[in-house]
């Protein structure tokens, strides 16, 4: 992590193909909760300025917020239906020794998921362009775990690293942010994570001599130079797959 009916199975699985771990356990409520939203987008906070900005004087119950979700035996997982059956997973690893952020890409005719960024102590990363994420975003079908486009942006956003953004995206965070937390300021919040954008930070995207969307990151599946990266057929439907978000 083609064309087939979705059931909502599908899109709420309790299993992925080829990802191994789980129960997975589809917990939609959680992105109604502003102190999830805050740990969800702390590994994107690069600066003290920025964490400030971001927790104001929710940081030690966020923390307490965070720990809880980790300490479950359940994976919650949250779920993004893309065009053409495809869709975007998000699972919370609750491993003890081994706590992470998985970001997927699967369709039902694949034999498996395609992992496309790992949040954690080593991160794998980016997965997303801003185009791509901004399609899966604002512009995918309705369903899921939530078809409220300012969710899906912050719920994608530390899988996404792009050195060249347009004018609006510092517009369209600080829009996800205001409608589901409560930081004082969410121009400027948005614009400081936008400059550090998560682990890796901003990479640059390039079209490969297949016409595929790569990029330079260090740690990313997507940068066919990585010894790591995905072979070129599985990039390929990749691609094609986030450019019809």
């Amino acid at each position: 992590m083609m064309c087939s009916v979705t059931s909502s199975a599908d899109l709420h699985p309790d299993r992925i193909p080829g990802y191994e771990g789980g129960p997975l356990t589809h917990q939609p409520g959680l992105l109604d909760e502003h102190l999830f939203w805050l740990g969800h987008l702390y590994s994107c906070v690069h600066s003290e300025e920025t964490e400030e900005l971001l927790f104001g004087a929710d940081h030690d119950a966020a923390g307490e917020h965070q720990q809880r979700l980790w300490e479950r035996a359940q994976w919650p997982t949250f779920t993004v239906p893309l065009a053409a059956g495809h869709r975007l997973h998000v699972v919370y690893r609750t491993f003890a020794d081994d706590t992470g952020v998985d970001y997927l890409l699967h369709h039902p005719d694949w034999d498996r998921a395609e992992l496309l960024a790992s949040d954690d102590g080593h991160f794998t990363g980016p997965g997303l362009s801003w185009p791509e994420l901004a399609a899966a975003a604002h512009g995918s079908p309705p369903g899921g775990s939530t078809s409220d486009p300012h969710a899906r942006l912050l719920l994608l956003l530390p899988a996404f690293g792009d050195d060249e953004l347009p004018d609006d995206a510092v517009g369209r965070l600080a829009d996800a942010l205001r409608a589901h937390t409560s930081v004082d300021d969410p121009d400027a919040t948005a614009t400081l994570l936008l400059e550090g954008q998560g682990a890796p930070g901003p990479v640059h995207w390039t079209t490969s001599g297949h016409g595929v969307a790569v990029n330079d990151g260090k740690h990313s599946f997507r940068n066919p130079a990585n010894h790591f990266a995905l072979s070129t057929d599985r990039a390929a439907r990749v691609a094609a797959a986030l450019s019809q978000a």
